[in-house]
């Protein structure tokens, strides 16, 4: 029976709506809708879904209440796996993980998991379990309020540690709060509720903290009393192409102009920190960032272009967010590199000189390497230009801290379970393998938060 119904289809703002505004795209399930489309799984012997989700949730045990409408049911079971219920049922790749291992995809279509988390998360009334505090509980410092530390905090709460997060910017959330838009993620009705929960099980988050500036790693340790330490930095440095006119005034790192959107409120006219897009914008690069770059400077007024070096069937951003962007109507051009950003005499952005691009041999990464075509040099004319090119950590944390060690591209050395090349400091997330998605940070983070346990039990012996 299960196999016979459809996937229920989610409800969604207006394309040419949403493109002016930046509320919500999604609207999510009611209850009616989730149970039946929670009564689609088939409740496998050996689910793989589980397996595929990097932080274990037991997704046929909380589907199977919210088919009997136990919806505080439903959260106890993801609650033991997820502290960020409701921003990775928005965010995670579900069809590349969980969904992409669900037997029903297979001929059909799979089970909407993300979809029914976000439900079970935005629907839940039933208050969090707060662990009891021990007397003269160890010390644990959370270096970032990011998935990742996040993650690692919530867990060794659970288990009885002090914890205290220091995070660098005024608010907590880490890329959830300034990497993800408000139309993917909102900042007030989601993800303050899911940081302020992992407050409620004793965690104190203390913000405008630059660890490596206000204070060091050394200093936690040695003086404050700090007998172990999870850096969750995340990846905040922009990479850039090299090419002629990136210094020119309209071009943006993806990182500041979401940052200054998204935390500093720059599509708000009641807030003083503006950002100019202009009437065109170019976002170069084919990612998730580059998809969210391209759909806020759509939202504040600029037709906008992604240009993407390969063709769409290598663009690694979500389906999801591709079919969102173009429903929006950004353009996108396929096969394209940029050579060159052109300015004014006044030093502003004028347009982009491009060249066409064939598709050649496969590079290291499986992927067939862009070749340039002769002659084909092309403008597009463009007020703003938006690098969306990836970022790698930040080297503050390494050059601030003994014994740390970095790999070529600047993330920290960590074995498996998070353990970096100094007894008692642990990292994980993006600030060890560069960017990647929210849910293997808090993977990593969740991983960092056992063997930190085991090492501080070992300690004790």
């Amino acid at each position: 029976m299960a196999n016979r119904i459809p996937r229920v289809p989610v409800r969604e703002q207006d394309p040419q709506v949403r493109a002016h505004n930046f509320e919500e795209v999604c609207y999510g399930y009611n209850k009616e809708e989730a149970m039946l489309e929670a009564s689609r799984c088939l409740h496998c012997k050996n689910p793989r879904c589980v397996g595929a989700c990097p932080v274990g949730i037991d997704i046929p045990g909380f589907i199977a209440r919210v088919v009997e409408g136990d919806i505080a049911g439903a959260a106890a079971v993801i609650a033991k796996d997820s502290s960020l219920p409701a921003v990775c049922g928005r965010v995670c790749p579900q069809e590349s993980q969980c969904e992409g291992s669900c037997v029903l995809g297979v001929k059909g279509e799979s089970v909407a998991i993300g979809k029914l988390e976000r439900f079970v998360a935005d629907h839940n009334a039933a208050p969090a379990v707060v662990p009891e505090k021990k007397e003269g509980a160890k010390k644990v410092a959370v270096i970032g309020s990011g998935p990742a530390g996040l993650a690692c905090a919530s867990d060794l709460a659970k288990l009885g540690y002090d914890v205290t997060i220091f995070e660098a910017l005024h608010k907590a959330g880490g890329v959830l709060e300034y990497g993800i838009p408000e139309f993917r993620l909102p900042k007030e009705k989601v993800l303050k509720k899911e940081v302020d929960e992992v407050r409620a099980l004793g965690v104190k988050i203390e913000t405008d903290v630059i660890v490596g500036r206000t204070v060091t790693i050394d200093s936690l340790m040695d003086d404050e009393g700090f007998e172990a330490v999870f850096v969750g930095t995340g990846a905040g440095l922009p990479r850039f192409m090299g090419i002629p006119g990136e210094n020119l005034c309209g071009v943006f790192s993806a990182n500041e102009f979401l940052t200054r959107n998204n935390l500093m409120k720059a599509f708000r006219d009641d807030y003083m920190t503006p950002i100019h897009a202009g009437k065109s914008a170019c976002v170069v690069g084919g990612g998730n960032v580059a998809m969210d770059a391209a759909r806020t400077a759509l939202r504040l007024g600029a037709d906008t272009t992604i240009v993407y070096r390969r063709t769409e069937v290598e663009l690694p951003a979500r389906k999801e967010e591709v079919h969102h962007a173009k429903e929006e109507g950004i353009q996108f051009q396929m096969l394209t590199n940029p050579v060159e950003i052109l300015g004014d005499e006044k030093g502003w952005v004028r347009a982009i000189r491009c060249i066409r691009m064939e598709l050649g041999e496969p590079d290291e990464s499986g992927r067939r390497s862009p070749v340039p075509v002769p002659g084909s040099e092309f403008e597009i004319p463009t007020e703003t230009v938006i690098m969306a090119l990836g970022t790698s950590p930040n080297p503050l944390i390494v050059r601030t801290t003994a014994g740390l060690e970095a790999t070529r591209r600047g993330g920290l050395v960590a074995d498996e379970n998070g353990q970096t090349t100094r007894p008692g400091i642990f990292a994980g997330g993006d600030a060890v393998t560069g960017a990647a998605t929210v849910i293997l940070a808090m993977g990593a983070g969740r991983k960092a938060a056992a063997a930190i346990d085991a090492y501080l039990k070992g300690k004790e012996q």
